[in-house]
């Protein structure tokens, strides 16, 4: 039986090469035209979005009357939530759990570099300066992570070898029930006591309107003074010039961030000039062919719909995740 695969996507980007494999009986249809979009929606069974760009989406799912699953190569589906898919009744499947060891590395990576004091390490080797200072260990430490799901179990996993203690917060708290990694868990309405009792706080939620701006004034207040915020889900999960503040004002230790509410952040902004900041440009998770972990998942998917199998990463719309 045939397949029509319309691949939402810029047709020069590298990775399609690795649909050129499926053999004669599949056909895949990739642009990032609305109108061609629109033009061939009507032709395909699975509709792939490879793009950031939420109005492709919203000009496919229309015309796509035959369609039966639409997948999403990113992890995040809050730019992908477009009232058409919203309103569809296709099962939508995502990149969940595909670069959650590449986003815990970068978090233990950010601790260390706070506990370690590197940039005043790569500071002083500049200036050719030889002075002495103190460091820390984070063995013995907490790290509180919110949003306990690939990302955070696997930075759990991670941070047990240090000796660290993990603390965790997530919706549903009884799914805690029997995990040996997690000394202590939170519910939602207890994440002012998460964040007071951590020395690192791993923010690793997807965005939704329950977690837009959950961390706020209040929340950073909690933290120590000592306290580090590392954010890896979703920018916009942060109030952030409340962070801002508690940044220059010393309030709380540093933040590391790999996500910004506005991407790519605007010129000029005060997280490129506090030092005590790590920023990423949004790209902890870009180790050496990472858009190729995302297509594996999607190929894996596209072999169990052929199969007629269960679907792998199906996303609950209404929750946003």
């Amino acid at each position: 039986m045939s397949l029509t695969l319309l691949v939402l996507a810029d047709p020069a980007a590298p990775w399609l090469k690795l649909l050129g494999n499926l053999g004669s009986d599949v056909n895949v249809i990739v642009s990032n035209d609305p109108a061609k979009v629109r033009e061939s929606a009507p032709q395909a069974d699975v509709i792939v979005n490879g793009t950031s760009n939420p109005p492709l989406l919203s000009a496919a799912i229309p015309p796509a009357r035959r369609a039966r699953w639409m997948h999403s190569l990113w992890t995040g589906v809050d730019n992908v939530l477009c009232p058409e898919v919203l309103a569809s009744s296709l099962p939508l499947t995502n990149g969940r759990g595909v670069f959650r060891r590449p986003l815990a590395e970068w978090t233990i990576g950010a601790m260390l570099y706070f506990a370690y004091g590197m940039r005043r390490m790569i500071r002083q080797q500049e200036a050719g300066v030889w002075e002495a200072f103190t460091t820390e260990e984070i063995q013995g430490k907490t790290l509180g992570i919110v949003g306990y799901g690939g990302i955070g179990s696997t930075a759990a996993e991670l941070a047990r070898p240090f000796e660290m203690r993990i603390v965790a917060l997530r919706r549903r708290p009884e799914m805690f029930q029997q995990n040996g990694l997690v000394d202590r868990s939170f519910a939602p309405p207890q994440i002012n006591e998460l964040m007071a009792t951590s020395d690192y706080v791993l923010l690793a939620a997807p965005l939704t309107e329950e977690t837009r701006g959950m961390i706020g004034a209040p929340q950073i207040a909690a933290m120590k003074p000592t306290g580090v915020l590392i954010n890896v889900g979703r920018g916009a999960v942060v109030d952030e010039p409340a962070l801002v503040q508690a940044l220059e004002s010393g309030k709380i230790r540093g933040a590391a961030l790999d996500v910004f509410a506005v991407e790519p952040l605007p010129a000029g902004h005060p997280f490129y000039r506090l030092e005590n900041v790590l920023l990423s440009p949004h790209t902890a998770d870009h180790v050496q062919d990472f858009i190729h972990l995302a297509v594996e998942c999607f190929l894996e998917n596209l072999r169990r719909f052929q199969a007629n199998e269960p679907l792998l990463n199906l996303v609950d719309k209404n929750a946003g995740y």
